[in-house]
């Protein structure tokens, strides 16, 4: 398995959620798991996906997801596993 972090932060507006689904899943991307939240009227999401099916690089999806990010006005973030949770240890 090939672990990922993606978060996704701003406004909330309508579509974010299926504009970043469709990008993964078209990606043969898989959601693991999938939690967000909005609070005062900003959107926060964190995903932890699998990358092991997809023909994209890391680098690839990252500037795919930040372009879309842009796109729709939010900030779209990747991280490896193991640098988030190397990034997170206490």
């Amino acid at each position: 398995m090939n672990k990922t972090i993606i978060t996704v932060v701003g406004k909330d507006t309508v579509g974010i959620i299926a504009r970043v689904c469709t990008y993964l899943a078209d990606s043969g991307i898989n959601i693991l798991d999938i939690s967000q939240t909005i609070v005062s009227g900003y959107f926060n999401m964190m995903m932890i996906v699998d990358m092991a099916a997809t023909k994209k690089d890391f680098n690839t999806v990252a500037d795919d997801l930040d372009k879309l990010g842009n796109d729709i006005g939010v900030v779209i973030k990747c991280q490896r596993e193991e640098i988030f949770d190397s990034m997170h240890r206490i």
